[in-house]
C-alpha cells in the first residue's frame, strides 16, 4: 500500500475523530457544526463504498443506445459513488441513532463517537473481491440430453 492510499484511506476515520475534536469548541460555532455535519455526510458511507469498491466497478455502466457517450461510464460511476457515499452514510446516522433511541441511551456524542469508530473499524477492513464474470456459455445439467 502506498503512501498516498494509506492517506485516502484514513481520510474518513480523522474527519470523524475531527468532528468529536470539534466538539470542544462553543455550541454555536460554525466550525463544529462544519467539521460534524461534513462527517456525518460523507465520513461513514465513504468507508464503506471503499470496502465495496472493487465489487461495485466490476460491471460498467451502459448508455443510452441512441448515445455513444466515451465518458459515460466514468461520469455515471463517479455520480454512482457519490450518491452512494451520502445515503450510506444518512443511512447509518438515522441506524445508530434509532439503536440509541430504542436503547434509551442517545446523545449527539454518542451518536458521533459510534460512528467514529464505525468508520475507523471499516477503514481497517479489506476491499472486497470482485466476483467472476458470469459464463457466457449456458452450462448444460449433468446427465441431460441437450
Amino acid at each position: 500500500m502506498t503512501p498516498q492510499e494509506l492517506v485516502v484511506r484514513m481520510l474518513p476515520p480523522f474527519s470523524g475523530w475531527l468532528a468529536l475534536a470539534a466538539l470542544a469548541l462553543p455550541g454555536g460555532s460554525p466550525l463544529r457544526g462544519a467539521a460534524v455535519a461534513l462527517f456525518l455526510a460523507a465520513g461513514p458511507g465513504a468507508a464503506m463504498v471503499r470496502v465495496c469498491a472493487p465489487a461495485l466497478g466490476e460491471r460498467p455502466a451502459e448508455g443510452p443506445v441512441e448515445r455513444r457517450d466515451p465518458g459515460f461510464a466514468r461520469h455515471s460511476g463517479l455520480l454512482e459513488r457519490l450518491m452512494l457515499v451520502l445515503f450510506l452514510s444518512i443511512g447509518a446516522v438515522m441506524l445508530v441513532a434509532t439503536v440509541l433511541i430504542a436503547t434509551h441511551a442517545f446523545s449527539a456524542q454518542r451518536v458521533l463517537l459510534t460512528l467514529t469508530l464505525l468508520t475507523t473499524l471499516a477503514a481497517f477492513c479489506p476491499p472486497l473481491r470482485a466476483s467472476p464474470p458470469p459464463r457466457t456459455t449456458p452450462r448444460t445439467p449433468k446427465g441431460s440430453a441437450q
